[in-house]
């Protein structure tokens, strides 16, 4: 009995020290850069905004020129995921999520990047 009981200690305290460290694995401030469309300065406020309200996200920059997001998030809270999906939900396409037509069809004229077939230089 007392070899059960040394045994059942054991892997509990094996189980425990497996999962802190799994959890000690995630960074509280892990930088990630997200390509997102959007073409303006309503596009850049509409983007950040979507992502700072976004659980874990501590800072927020998109880029009008690169189309890049800079986020800072705490990994235990978020995920680079969840951060797409909250700009997709605000009508703005990311490589692995696109925001739903009914949303996208929402946003202001002058921020329909899917309608873009102009090249850089006006034409």
């Amino acid at each position: 009995m007392k070899n059960i009981l040394t045994i059942a200690i054991a892997l509990f305290t094996i189980g425990f020290s497996a999962n802190a460290q799994e959890k000690n694995s995630l960074n509280k401030n892990a930088k990630y850069t997200i390509e997102v469309n959007g073409k303006c300065g309503m596009c850049k406020k509409r983007i950040e905004t979507a992502a700072i309200k976004t659980k874990g996200v501590k800072y927020a920059n998109w880029d009008v020129n690169t189309h890049l997001l800079s986020v800072i998030i705490d990994e235990r809270k978020t995920n680079p995921m969840l951060v797409k999906n909250s700009v997709a939900a605000v009508g703005h396409d990311t490589k692995e999520v696109k925001a739903k037509d009914e949303v996208y069809a929402e946003i202001h004229p002058c921020c329909k990047y899917r309608e873009d077939n102009t090249n850089d230089d006006g034409q």
